[in-house]
């Protein structure tokens, strides 16, 4: 059983454990989702969004994949309808972090309105550090804590889209190009970064041979069939393999 870490010997209000969460999200994690939503601004002002359709995004899907892809569909002339159901989709990762997390941030029964709040921070970063660091908290702070980390982590995206769309209207072309790659590269490393087997490497490898293949072929639909056919693809592979190494092993 984790021991509270000596930072966290002498907490006991609630505000001094919210405010330690706000301090934690000032560091390398929050420095990356910093520029990452500098490039998400960059991307939004290229695609013709207003600041005000940009920050509103940031703060209220809080999660740069499902942003990218709303824009990309509504940049294309798709409906709202078609990118609310894309939105949708990549918004199912965040259940299992959510069920991972909630036992970690448990309140009595009045709290709920601030588990709601807290589960609004559980993106990628959040889930994260909110993993990582939540066992060395005080049981009776983790939830004042995690509120902190994920609403600065939150403050930080909208402050690095408001830098990057600003940012993109009077930079050189090439450094606005460089903004404008940070998520996608982001994304890709963070990825490459989690794989620990071949059954998480093919869907990379997929979504990398199959993604400009799809935008060539049917641009409006290049996402969704890269995700279903690349996916599913994956999916079949790695469970092949999964039954012939079963069947090896019991002969």
């Amino acid at each position: 059983m984790a021991t509270a870490a000596p930072r966290w010997a002498h907490v006991t209000t609630q505000g001094h454990a919210y405010r330690n969460g706000i301090f934690d999200c000032l560091s390398i994690p929050g420095f990356i989702l910093l520029s990452t939503a500098a490039g998400f601004g960059a991307l939004a002002r290229d695609a013709g969004f207003s600041l005000l359709n940009a920050v509103t995004m940031m703060a209220t899907f809080y999660a740069l994949p499902a942003q990218v892809v709303m824009v990309d569909q509504l940049a294309r002339g798709g409906s709202v309808l078609a990118g609310t159901f894309s939105v949708l989709i990549t918004a199912i990762r965040m259940l299992p972090m959510v069920v991972a997390i909630m036992p970690q941030l448990q309140a009595p029964r009045r709290d709920l309105w601030r588990q709601t709040l807290a589960v609004h921070g559980v993106a990628v970063t959040g889930w994260i550090e909110g993993m990582r660091r939540l066992p060395a908290v005080p049981s009776h702070v983790k939830l004042s804590y995690f509120l902190g980390l994920g609403g600065g982590l939150v403050g930080v995206t909208v402050l690095g889209t408001i830098i990057g769309f600003e940012a993109a209207g009077s930079l050189p072309p090439l450094l606005s190009a460089v903004l404008l790659f940070l998520t996608p590269i982001y994304f890709l490393l963070s990825m490459l970064a989690t794989i620990r087997g071949v059954s998480e490497a093919l869907p990379v490898v997929f979504g990398c041979a199959l993604g400009p293949v799809f935008f060539l072929v049917a641009p409006g639909l290049d996402l969704l069939l890269t995700a279903v056919i690349g996916g599913g693809a994956a999916y079949a592979i790695a469970r092949f393999r999964r039954s012939a190494a079963g069947q090896g092993g019991g002969t």
